[in-house]
C-alpha cells in the first residue's frame, strides 16, 4: 500500500474542484484522475463533511478500478466503497449499505431512477462523479439517452458535480452541451440543445434531400463556447508537467489485389450514390455499404444474411507480419475492428490472443507470454494498463470513433510508459488500404482531434491565467 503524494497537477485539480462545486476536469488518460477524485472525497468528507459520494463510470472501471484504487493508496484504505453492480438483488443490498463512496456503471442509472422513485426515496449522493463523462454527451432536456436523462431527474439535489474525462469533444463542439448541463444546467451554453445550436452553428443540407442536414460551427463558435466553459471547466495537459515523448505514427500502406480492388471500386461506387442522394432509408443503407467498404478493404466480406463471409486479399496480414518482423520479439497490441478481422488474425497468427477481460491475460502480457494481444477499442480501453507488455500498437482496421482510438494509444501511451519506468518510444502502426475509405476514416479522426485539442490548450491557458498566483513552495 502506498502513501499518496499528488503530483503538481493532481494538486490543482483537487484544489479547482473544492473551489468549484460544480465543474468539468479535463485530464488526459494516465495523469490519476480516479486518486485525485478521491482525495476530493475524501477532503469533502473529513473537513467539509459533505457525502456520500456516487461515482457513475463505466462497467470495467466501476468494478475494477475505483476499488482497486482505494485499495492501492494508504491515504484512501479507510473509505468504505459500495459498487451498486450484479444482480438486482446485488445492487439493493448496496445501495443500503453504509458507505463512504458508491459506485455504478452508466447502464444502471436507470435502475437507479425507478427503484428511488417507487420507493419514494430522495436522493442520496449529495456528491456526483461522472467517471468518463462523454457518456453524458447525448442528454437532451426533451429527448436523448435515457441513462443522461435519468441522471438529470436529481441533478437538482447534486451539491456537488465533477465531469472526469480526457475526451471531452471527441466529435466536435457538439459533444459539451450535454456535459456541461450537468454542471450548471444550461447557464452557460444555452438551456436546450436547439438553444446551443441556434447560436452557434449553421445547417448544411447533405445531399439532394432537404431533411438531410448537418449542423457545422460558425466560425467565432470555438472561441466564444471556450470562453463560456473556461470558469468551470479545468483542463490538464501531460506536456505542460512531463517532458514527454509524443506517439511515433507510422502509415503502412497496402494495395489491394486487382480483383478485390475491382469488388471494393463498385462497392464504393454505390455508395457514393446513395449519399449523394440520401434519404432517410437510403443514408441507412449507405451506412451500412461504408461498414462493407472498410471490412472489405481489411480483407473480408459477408457472402449472406447469416454473416458468412470469406476472405477476399490478405494484404493487411501480409503487412502485419511485417511488422511482427520489425518488432524484433517484443509483443504487439494489435486492434481490430470486425469478428472477421478477429478470425483471420488468430488463423494466420496462432500464438496471437484475443482480449478476455481476464486479469491473468494482461498479466501475461504484461509479463511478455503474449506476443500478440487483439482488442477491440470498444471493450479494452477504459482501466486497462498493458504499457509493461509494448509500447506497439497495431490499428488493422480503421473506424470513426476518436473516443475509443484515444483510449487504445493510452492504453501503453507515453504517459504510462514514463510512469512505469520504460524509457521508450511509444509506435503507433496504422495498416491502409490505398485509395479506399481507410483514409476517410483516419482523416475524420485527425480533424476532430484539431477541434478537441483547440479546446483543451485554451482552456489550459485560461484556467492558468484565472488562477491566484502560487507559492513556490
Amino acid at each position: 500500500m502506498r502513501k499518496f503524494n499528488p503530483w503538481p497537477y493532481q494538486k490543482r485539480m483537487i484544489q479547482f474542484a473544492l473551489q468549484h462545486p460544480r465543474c468539468g476536469l479535463f485530464v488526459p488518460m494516465g495523469m490519476g484522475k480516479t486518486s485525485a477524485s478521491l482525495a476530493i472525497i475524501d477532503v469533502l468528507k473529513n473537513i467539509f463533511e459533505e457525502g456520500p459520494a456516487l461515482v457513475i463510470a463505466p462497467l470495467a472501471v466501476a468494478r475494477n478500478s475505483w476499488p482497486s484504487e482505494v485499495r492501492k493508496w494508504s491515504d484512501f484504505c479507510h473509505l468504505k466503497v459500495s459498487p451498486i453492480l450484479g444482480t438486482t438483488k446485488d445492487r439493493v443490498k448496496a445501495l443500503h449499505t453504509k458507505a463512504d463512496v458508491y459506485v455504478i456503471n452508466y447502464d444502471n442509472l436507470q435502475w437507479l431512477d425507478n427503484y428511488l422513485t417507487s420507493h419514494n426515496y430522495t436522493w442520496p449522493f449529495p456528491v456526483v462523479i461522472a467517471d468518463e463523462s462523454t457518456r453524458l454527451k447525448s442528454f437532451r432536456t426533451r429527448q436523448g439517452s435515457k441513462r443522461a436523462k435519468a441522471l438529470a431527474k436529481f441533478s437538482n439535489f447534486f451539491k456537488r458535480f465533477i465531469a472526469l474525462t480526457g475526451t471531452p469533444s471527441p466529435n466536435g463542439l457538439n459533444d459539451l452541451w450535454g456535459q456541461l448541463w450537468f454542471i450548471d444546467h444550461g447557464e452557460r451554453l444555452g438551456k436546450s440543445f436547439t438553444a446551443f445550436h441556434n447560436r452557434w452553428f449553421r445547417p448544411l443540407q447533405v445531399g439532394a434531400n432537404a431533411a438531410a442536414v448537418q449542423w457545422v460551427p460558425l466560425e467565432y463558435a470555438q472561441e466564444q463556447i471556450q470562453n463560456a466553459i473556461s470558469d468551470v471547466c479545468l483542463s490538464i495537459k501531460a506536456e505542460d508537467y512531463f517532458d514527454l515523448d509524443k506517439p511515433h505514427f507510422v502509415n503502412v500502406e497496402v494495395e489491394l489485389p486487382d480483383e478485390a480492388k475491382a469488388l471494393y471500386d463498385d462497392m464504393e461506387r454505390g455508395l457514393f450514390v446513395e449519399l449523394a442522394n440520401a434519404t432517410t432509408v437510403e443514408a441507412a443503407n449507405a451506412a451500412a455499404k461504408t461498414v462493407k467498404c472498410l471490412q472489405l478493404a481489411n480483407g473480408a466480406v459477408y457472402t449472406d444474411e447469416l454473416h458468412n463471409w470469406e476472405e477476399v486479399h490478405t494484404a493487411k496480414l501480409d503487412a502485419l507480419a511485417s511488422i511482427v518482423e520489425e518488432a524484433a520479439g517484443e509483443p504487439l497490441l494489435v486492434a481490430y475492428q470486425f469478428k472477421t478481422d478477429l478470425a483471420r488474425i488468430l488463423k494466420a497468427f496462432p500464438k496471437a490472443k484475443a482480449f478476455d477481460k481476464r486479469p491473468e491475460t494482461v498479466e501475461a502480457f504484461n509479463n511478455g507470454e503474449i506476443p500478440m494481444l487483439l482488442v477491440h477499442p470498444a471493450s479494452a480501453g477504459h482501466g486497462l494498463s498493458l504499457q509493461d507488455g509494448s509500447s506497439k500498437l497495431v490499428f488493422f482496421s480503421q473506424w470513426w470513433n476518436l473516443e475509443e482510438y484515444l483510449q487504445v494509444i493510452e492504453r501503453i501511451g507515453p504517459m504510462r510508459q514514463m510512469q512505469a519506468g520504460h524509457p521508450r518510444v511509444v509506435t503507433v502502426y496504422q495498416i491502409l488500404a490505398k485509395d479506399t475509405i481507410d483514409y476517410v476514416a483516419l482523416s475524420k479522426k485527425r480533424s476532430k482531434r484539431e477541434v478537441q485539442d483547440m479546446l483543451l490548450d485554451y482552456l489550459r491557458n485560461k484556467g492558468e491565467k484565472n488562477e491566484p498566483s502560487r507559492s513556490k513552495d
